[in-house]
């Protein structure tokens, strides 16, 4: 399918690894000039060099967008961009008993404010030219929280509210706001660590030995798959293109039905 990204710009935050590289990856594929952000300069670009080398157009920025200057830094050195792709965010060990208030900040600064910083230094281009897909990734834990990293939980909660909000702000102008919310990726890290407890349970050595007992006593996945990142990348893309032009202010959660059961 041609998602008719040619001629678009993409900036995907914290691309430079994990789902962010996958999406950057999906979108220069499909034709977007995809800049690929990174703290580090030398990471980004390690990425942006992978996707040259396919053949498609990518560029390396760089900044801490965990502060005002360095969002300003990237929001300046990338320029015009129609595809804001807020990727960046991280999950934090913590608890109800052990996690200070200095944590709950952290949070906050990392998966809400990135996105809030260079959403509001992009989004005023992308109405001039009557256009744009702004894309959260959040988490199926703004919906089925657990007690463990309440912090981390709350912030995802919140990216969920703030795409409605600023949904709302954007109606009419040509600019779409989703919210992708995955459930368990299948990651290098998940794998080893599924594999490992496998092995210790008896179950197999195998991804395929092991998957199925994870899903039927762990996860209540109804497909009985738990999705690459390269999956959650696909749809991220196809959201972002002018073919999800109807698709608006949605929480899409990408969990093979887990949340479903939930009553």
């Amino acid at each position: 399918m041609d998602l008719k990204l040619t001629g678009k710009r993409a900036l995907v935050s914290g691309s430079h690894r994990g789902t962010g590289r996958a999406i950057a990856h999906a979108l220069a594929r499909e034709g977007a000039e995809t800049l690929v952000h990174g703290f580090d300069l030398a990471a980004a670009e390690i990425v942006a060099a992978e996707i040259r080398d396919l053949g498609f157009a990518a560029h390396a920025v760089a900044g801490d967008i965990m502060t005002d200057t360095g969002a300003a830094d990237v929001i300046g050195a990338a320029g015009e961009i129609d595809i804001l792709i807020n990727n960046y965010g991280t999950a934090e060990a913590g608890s109800w008993t052990k996690s200070e208030t200095a944590d709950w900040i952290d949070a906050y600064e990392k998966n809400v404010l990135s996105a809030v910083r260079l959403t509001r230094g992009l989004m005023g281009g992308m109405k001039k030219r009557g256009w744009g897909r702004i894309i959260m990734l959040g988490t199926i834990g703004s919906t089925e929280p657990a007690a463990r990293m309440p912090h981390y939980y709350a912030s995802k909660g919140a990216l969920a509210t703030m795409t409605i909000s600023l949904a709302k702000e954007l109606a009419g102008t040509g600019i779409t706001v989703n919210l992708v919310s995955p459930g368990l990726i299948r990651t290098k890290e998940v794998e080893e660590r599924f594999l490992s407890q496998g092995r210790e349970r008896g179950w197999g050595t195998t991804w395929e030995e092991v998957e199925p007992h994870f899903l039927k006593n762990f996860m209540g996945n109804l497909t009985g798959h738990i999705p690459l990142p390269d999956e959650i990348a696909d749809i991220v893309a196809f959201v972002a293109s002018p073919l999800a032009g109807a698709i608006h202010a949605l929480n899409m959660r990408i969990d093979g039905g887990s949340t479903a059961l939930v009553t």
